[in-house]
């Protein structure tokens, strides 16, 4: 890799970096409509059931656990088919929110791997790798402190991850250009060509392998949320006369206020 690339790799880190530092438009992110689907809810998983809450719209509050539903705090009376379904639901939930940490963990172990590789790239420096590895710690210490305790907010992972990770690579990238430059200036860019050829194949081989895993991993899972989706499809319960809708087809609208009731009739 030539100085000129080295220097442009650094250039496009920021940008590339709330993508999993994959420039494939399609790497997974963490997104509640990542699977074309979206709820317009918070969720808690825990072990006393799913809470979905929200502070705005009608219901702000819906809660089930072994069978039962309430509804804004209101215990709803629900059939024995719908009782299964709604087990069903919370079952998948309990099972889908440790893999979405685990991908959320693997995805953000790519991301620093990419920007540790970068850096040792272009400065040759432990006390500098040593700081991408403090903010990894960070970024791994709010995914367990949220999603690792069944809690998905929409705002811990929108801004709130994606934030962490493109502050790392701000940082650095200020301190890589400094360090290129001084690099330049006495002589030294050879060098770091030197690391570039030596690194950049074994890391690009790596990061590839390991986006492909997550990408595949991204995909299992959207195929458990449209499986709940079909689920919550299938309940007979109507609240008002309408649907009770906790999983939607993503995008939607960014005026869309309502409702998690369906606009279609029952």
């Amino acid at each position: 890799m030539s100085f000129h690339r080295a220097a442009l790799v650094a250039g496009l880190l920021v940008a590339s970096m709330p993508v999993f530092a994959a420039d494939d438009e399609t790497a997974p992110r963490l997104s509640s409509d990542q699977c074309e689907i979206s709820t317009p809810y918070n969720v808690l998983v825990d072990t006393g059931g799913v809470w979905l809450y929200r502070d705005s719209g009608a219901p702000k509050e819906i809660f089930f656990h072994d069978g039962t539903l309430s509804v804004d705090r209101a215990v709803q009376s629900v059939s024995a088919a719908d009782a299964a379904r709604l087990r069903r639901l919370e079952s998948g939930a309990r099972t889908l929110m440790p893999q979405v940490t685990s991908v959320a963990r693997e995805s953000t172990g790519i991301a620093f791997d990419a920007l540790a590789g970068v850096v040792e790239v272009m400065t040759g420096s432990a006390r500098k790798v040593r700081q991408v590895e403090r903010f990894r710690t960070d970024t791994l210490g709010y995914i367990d402190t949220t999603l690792g305790t069944g809690r998905w907010d929409q705002d811990v992972f929108g801004d709130g991850f994606e934030s962490r990770i493109e502050d790392a690579a701000e940082r650095m990238t200020g301190s890589l250009g400094r360090s290129v430059m001084w690099q330049v200036f006495t002589g030294r860019a050879g060098r770091m060509d030197a690391r570039a050829e030596r690194m950049e194949a074994d890391l690009d081989r790596k990061i590839e392998a390991r986006s492909a895993a997550l990408e595949a991993q991204a995909d299992a899972l959207c195929t458990q949320v449209r499986e709940l989706q079909s689920i919550q499809a299938a309940l007979e319960y109507r609240l008002d006369g309408q649907r009770l809708v906790m999983l939607e087809d993503a995008p939607r609208s960014n005026d869309d206020t309502s409702v998690s009731r369906a606009a279609s009739k029952p």
